[in-house]
């Protein structure tokens, strides 16, 4: 792909990280692809056996090194530290054994000055030679998962060659240190409400008798899987994920119920308009419209001139399993005079159809009181944080007057 030049104030604010762990044969030709694009550069040594300090010194980048093998998602956190105590705002994580294209390092800066606040991965093009099995199974197995535990579709989970924000990597806590860390962020950020992105890039795949892997196939399918177990469960609760978005400054913050509604009302909303807009949200959000939902909520948002962010906000409310598991259990009773309590490949799968079907009647029933029950929940809330900017906005009475 052309390489196109960055602006410079975006150069300066990204750091690429390059976590290495016993990859000698091929991490200095790593680095000088990087250095002819980009000029800040860090190598985190994670304890490897094959890298003397002579070795190390001689790549002309700072390096930081682990005593002992951490994992790469230490690796790059610890990047990441030094990148913020840097003065940077950004980290491009690109793997030390030569698989991707350090060329492709502009594309991510280009996407960084597009969306700050978003993670941009590697989509790799396997449409080259000796592109492993296993690497296109493991795609397509991550990419699913990630859909299930987000919604959000994404075309390479497993690619390591990424943009993050530091924000993002500050403000998340994670469980995993090794490769599995590079799902968790992934799964994390998108609860927390950052965008995750596609980029498109090269990969080079050498033949298999000189490929070098430190993937233990075993121990680290085993933490994936129970690490997507863990997700999963947590995306099916019915408790919402903590958001995070820009303050008033513009630094990342928790967003926060009260301090939603207060930037909202001070955009010249009224708190009949919020309540009636996450009314809206709520009723089409419990519809099962299924992959029109946010669409259809800003077309009808537009047409009936109500807050669009807070229609959007409020269907998040709506995201399965609970709501469509209410539905399906209200349409059922209504067609069987009892509620379905059976749940097997037979009731969701063979029966799918007619669990669909009862999720649209069930869903005409509770979509009004979902809709009823939460628009007065926010009117009140609403007003009362209305009259509190009223009270802190009125001047204050001089002695003597009424």
């Amino acid at each position: 792909m052309p390489m196109q030049t960055p602006p410079a104030n975006i150069q300066d604010r990204v750091l690429v990280v390059v976590p290495v762990y016993n990859h000698a044969a091929t991490l200095r030709v790593v680095v000088d692809g990087i250095l002819a694009v980009h000029p800040n550069v860090l190598v985190v040594d994670d304890g490897s056996d094959d890298l003397t300090q002579g070795t190390l010194s001689a790549l002309g980048v700072p390096v930081v090194r682990h005593p002992q093998n951490k994992g790469k998602g230490a690796a790059i956190l610890t990047g990441a530290r030094k990148a913020r105590q840097m003065g940077m705002t950004h980290i491009i994580t690109i793997d030390a054994d030569g698989q991707h294209a350090p060329a492709d390092i502009p594309a991510f800066l280009d996407a960084i000055g597009e969306d700050e606040n978003a993670i941009a991965v590697g989509a790799r093009n396997f449409n080259t030679a000796n592109v492993p099995g296993s690497s296109r199974f493991g795609r397509k197995f991550s990419n699913f998962w990630l859909r299930v535990q987000t919604g959000v579709i994404l075309s390479d989970v497993q690619s390591g060659f990424r943009a993050y924000p530091l924000a993002v990597l500050e403000h998340l806590k994670f469980t995993e240190t090794r490769y599995s860390f590079e799902i968790e962020v992934l799964v994390r950020a998108a609860w927390a409400g950052f965008q995750l992105r596609d980029v498109d890039v090269d990969v080079y795949y050498p033949p298999k008798d000189k490929r070098v892997s430190h993937f233990r196939s075993f121990m680290d399918n085993v933490r994936i899987s129970l690490l997507n177990t863990r997700l999963t469960i947590r995306a099916i609760i019915p408790i919402p994920h903590r958001k995070f978005g820009q303050d008033e400054t513009g630094k990342i913050s928790p967003i926060h119920p009260l301090k939603s509604l207060r930037i909202l009302l001070a955009d010249d909303a009224t708190p009949m308009t919020l309540a009636l807009s996450c009314a809206l949200g709520i009723f089409l959000g419990t519809l099962p419209l299924i992959a029109c939902h946010s669409i259809l909520i800003l077309l009808a948002a537009g047409w009936l001139r109500l807050n669009k962010i807070a229609g959007l906000a409020a269907s998040q409310l709506c995201m399965p399993p609970f709501v469509p598991a209410l539905c399906i259990e209200a349409g059922y009773f209504m067609r069987h005079g009892k509620f379905l309590t059976q749940i097997s490949l037979q009731t969701l799968g063979y029966e799918g159809l007619q669990r669909i079907w009862e999720w649209l009647l069930g869903s005409l029933v509770l979509a009004p009181v979902f809709s009823v029950i939460i628009g007065g929940v926010v009117y009140v809330m609403a007003k009362g944080v209305s009259l509190g900017l009223k009270a802190h906005d009125a001047p204050p009475t001089r002695e003597g007057e009424l």
